[in-house]
């Protein structure tokens, strides 16, 4: 496995360990009891981005993040979809097309994760220019995660774009 950037203690992220399997194995794995997952396959859906921001809205309903209380509440709330948004959009755009959305919850930070079979990286586009239209993807992900990067399994196509985000206070 390799990644663009290395887990801070803690993270959220998966080891390989369950690669082979299909997503529904994920329950068998070694997961902390506060730790949720949530998984949507996207092969074949119509309206990628907003099916995978309405599955993004229902699991920040169901762990509590909505409706929200507070203006923060609201503004995490909404870096998720936005976040959701990007990562799709670019494996719509650069990297064939998501194969699966999965969205993790602890009581201090959600990951979202974009599993693809591209073989590109995602990456900022430097120098970001705000007045230019398309290429801020990756730079909002950037601006409003925690942290973000890319994992690979090796002896397998495609790659899983994640990106961590604070909880609410």
């Amino acid at each position: 496995m390799s990644t663009t950037r290395q887990h801070p203690p803690g993270d959220l992220g998966r080891e390989p360990a369950d690669a082979g399997a299909d997503a529904g194995a994920d329950a068998a794995s070694p997961e902390p009891a506060e730790r949720q997952w949530r998984t949507l396959s996207l092969r074949g859906v119509g309206g990628i981005v907003p099916t995978a921001r309405d599955f993004a809205r229902q699991a920040l309903h169901d762990w509590g993040w909505l409706p929200a209380t507070s203006a923060d509440g609201r503004a995490a709330a909404e870096d998720v979809l936005l976040v959701v948004s990007e990562l799709v959009t670019n494996a719509c755009l650069h990297a064939e097309g998501p194969e699966e959305l999965r969205i993790a919850c602890t009581a201090k930070v959600l990951r979202v994760e974009v599993v693809d079979g591209g073989v590109g990286l995602p990456a900022p586009r430097n120098p970001h220019r705000a007045g230019r239209p398309g290429g801020h993807g990756m730079f909002i992900v950037q601006r409003l995660c925690l942290d973000w990067g890319v994992l690979r399994v090796a002896g397998r196509a495609g790659k899983t774009v994640w990106a961590e985000l604070a909880a609410p206070a």
